[in-house]
């Protein structure tokens, strides 16, 4: 019962907490109605059995909830008027009642009034149900740290009066642009060895491809997080990182692979050329085995063009040294500003390796080891120097 229990808060968090809010118009008031209402369930359901309907009772009993604390609390008599008009409408618990409320709450969180880090807290701790202090420890800061961040964002909201709703259609891309890079940023903070975001990200994902099935760049985004979620296993070896092409492919997960893929077709499908499609695209082919790197550079050509960003040319040229030899690459390499980017560094380090240019490797090396703070990236980086003075000696 108890994984069927976690299972139903996983599923169900946020579209009870997303109708929650849409009917009171209040974050905090919703999240505690909400909470009591799971509470309630673990209480009972144990002994009286899940309900045919359990997002239906959870809502119910949350509305309940709030009812009863809105009587409580004068100073809350028009919400309360509200919530009645809201029961007596009787809106039927179906499954085609939530998902636009559920989009509502994303785009809500993710308002460009909030800054970043608000945004990708507040996504976490609606939608994907997760306490602050996890919330807090995934992204390395104190609880309190987090729980302030969380209460200026709630506040900012509500003192801006920030709409709960879909923007309209002329404001639509640029919000939406935000709430996608949002969910890519949460899973880039798992994809270093915390687990539990990288699966946050790509529910978060699933949910956006739900509510939005003929967006390819929602669609490009999701294939982007499963075909690198697929080597998650493969990534590292008792703690130590492993890079792509020494990688036990046995430990890929084929099956992600699949689904991924099938996501990328669907984008392309809708013909979508955007930057999560291409970046989609480029990792369906590292899947590849040999992979073909002419056409990963392309793509990375492509994809610097619209994004016009350096780190990308970075990953265009290592897919150059791939094809051209590592010279060429680090042409490219020695062009970009990035001085403060330990992966500039990195590569540098390694294709000046490749080239026999022990000294100025090692000094990359060092470099890169300066700028990172990662404990399994600093001790790769330790290694490399380690196999260097090893040749050397």
């Amino acid at each position: 019962m108890v994984a069927t229990l976690a299972q139903v808060f996983r599923e169900e968090w946020g579209r009870v907490l997303a109708t929650l809010v849409g009917i009171l118009g209040d974050f905090d008031l919703a999240e505690e109605a909400a909470q009591e209402a799971f509470a309630i369930a673990a209480d009972r359901w144990p002994s009286d059995g899940i309900p045919r309907n359990p997002r239906a009772w959870l809502t119910t009993t949350a509305r309940n909830r709030a009812t009863d604390r809105i009587r409580r609390d004068r100073a809350l008599a028009a919400r309360f008027r509200l919530l009645v008009a809201a029961d007596s409408a009787e809106v039927p618990m179906t499954t085609t009642t939530f998902p636009d409320e559920r989009l509502e709450l994303i785009f809500t969180c993710c308002h460009p009034a909030l800054a970043v880090e608000a945004q990708v807290a507040l996504t976490l701790r609606t939608l994907g149900g997760l306490r602050t202090d996890e919330i807090a420890r995934a992204f390395l800061v104190p609880e309190r740290t987090m729980a302030q961040r969380l209460v200026r964002a709630k506040r900012k909201i509500k003192a801006a009066r920030i709409p709960f709703r879909v923007p309209p259609v002329h404001l639509l891309p640029e919000r939406l642009d935000a709430v996608l890079a949002v969910v890519y940023l949460i899973y880039n903070e798992g994809y270093g060895g915390r687990d539990e975001l990288g699966t946050e990200a790509i529910w978060l994902g699933r949910a956006l491809a739900d509510l939005l099935p003929d967006n390819p760049e929602v669609h490009g985004l999701l294939a982007l997080m499963l075909l690198h979620d697929s080597r998650r296993e493969a990534r590292f070896s008792d703690g130590e990182l492993v890079l792509l092409g020494d990688q036990d492919q046995s430990r890929w997960d084929t099956g992600q692979i699949a689904a991924g893929r099938a996501e990328l077709d669907r984008a392309l499908a809708l013909r979508g050329c955007g930057p999560y499609v291409l970046q989609a695209a480029i990792a369906s082919l590292h899947a590849d085995v040999p992979c073909d790197w002419v056409q990963i550079a392309a793509l990375y050509g492509e994809l610097a063009r619209i994004t016009g960003s350096p780190v990308v040319e970075l990953n265009r040229a290592i897919a150059i040294a791939e094809t051209e030899g590592p010279e060429a690459g680090l042409r490219i390499v020695d062009q970009l500003g990035l001085d403060d980017f330990r992966y500039l560094h990195s590569t540098r380090a390694e294709l000046l390796r490749r080239l026999g240019r022990t000294d100025e490797a090692r000094e990359a090396y060092r470099r890169a080891r300066q700028l990172t703070d990662d404990g399994a990236e600093r001790r790769f980086l330790e290694r490399r120097l380690t196999d260097l003075a090893s040749d050397s000696a």
